[in-house]
């Protein structure tokens, strides 16, 4: 493609996400972490970002658009996707939704009056690449569409379940929260059970192990890990006994009727986690805001999941530097 003068910011991805409503503000809270504090998640269903993200890591991103250029016609964004020249590779030319979408026919001739300027073979089934025209913000968008995969999906046939784990969605959002940025950082879930989280982790590449007090969520998380082809990476141990130093951790505080948790235990297992990682997601059926704030934790975003009646809290903490704990670290 040719060289053009940019109006948006470059280099340009769009991502296109969907999400049931009881998930929408675990998923504007994922995109928060994923894409930073100005991700556009005002039920528009898509967002423009400068950062390359692999839409499969998230459960809500359906695709992403590489943007090659944009034009403020259409016409104008066909004549540059005739600079497209495909020798080896079959093509598809798809409308990329991105708020309000014309109707069908409308999609329809877009896709045929930009893949026809495109040099190749065209195929409609199983395409070896897909090019994505799109409009956003008044700018027509051309580019390589990369789709997501639900890998989460397959997690749902675990050999070992537990009633009150996190579903695999979830999971893979707070993994994604705690972590958004894998490449050379290292974290640990102290409290894994059957490891749903740990298991969501490993399999998007972040360097995560784990821990439990219970032998027998230890021997389900690791027969889980070893079912889809990783690697055990978990320990018996109290959250207490762990030793050194992760870039991240996920608490998710026990909450069933044989784990009541008293008011001085789970401070001091928030007062560990903080102990372990200045990064924290810390995941409780009640608000805790005090009991996090006694651990010398701060608060830095949270959001609601609920099921049925069953809510949890999802807060994401931070190492709160300037209060009485910080001499400690």
């Amino acid at each position: 493609m040719k060289q053009q003068s940019a109006r948006l910011p470059q280099p340009l991805y769009v991502y296109s996400y969907v999400c049931h409503e009881s998930e929408q503000a675990l998923c504007a809270m994922e995109l928060r972490a994923l894409f930073g504090n100005d991700a556009g998640t005002g039920g528009a269903g898509y967002l423009f970002s400068s950062k390359a993200v692999e839409p499969s890591r998230s459960p809500f991103i359906k695709l992403r658009l590489d943007v090659l250029c944009e034009e403020d016609s259409l016409e104008k964004l066909a004549e540059r996707a005739g600079e497209v020249r495909l020798t080896d590779e079959t093509f598809k030319a798809e409308f990329v939704e991105t708020g309000d979408a014309p109707v069908y026919e409308e999609r329809r001739a877009i896709e045929r009056l930009v893949g026809s300027r495109i040099r190749g073979k065209a195929e409609m089934r199983r395409p070896q690449r897909r090019f994505g025209i799109a409009c956003a913000d008044g700018r027509w968008l051309f580019g390589d569409i990369v789709k997501g995969e639900a890998v989460w999906l397959r997690h749902n046939e675990k050999p070992q379940q537990y009633s009150t784990a996190l579903g695999t969605r979830v999971a893979r959002a707070v993994a994604n929260i705690a972590v958004p940025e894998p490449r050379g950082v290292r974290a640990i879930d102290p409290c894994c059970g059957i490891g749903t989280v740990l298991l969501e982790a490993v399999s998007m590449g972040i360097d995560m192990t784990g821990s439990d007090i219970n032998p027998l969520a230890v021997r389900g998380a690791r027969r889980n890990l070893a079912h889809f082809g990783f690697d055990a990476r978990v320990s018996v141990g109290s959250i207490h006994a762990i030793a050194g130093r992760y870039d991240a951790a996920v608490l998710d505080l026990p909450y069933n009727l044989c784990s009541v948790l008293s008011a001085e235990e789970r401070l001091a297992m928030l007062e560990s986690a903080r102990r372990l990682a200045a990064r924290v997601v810390v995941i409780a059926t009640d608000a805790i805001d005090d009991a996090i704030a006694a651990a010398g934790l701060v608060t830095v975003d949270r959001c609601e999941v609920s099921k049925g009646a069953f809510v949890r809290h999802i807060m994401l903490c931070a190492d709160d530097m300037s209060g009485p704990h910080a001499a400690k670290t």
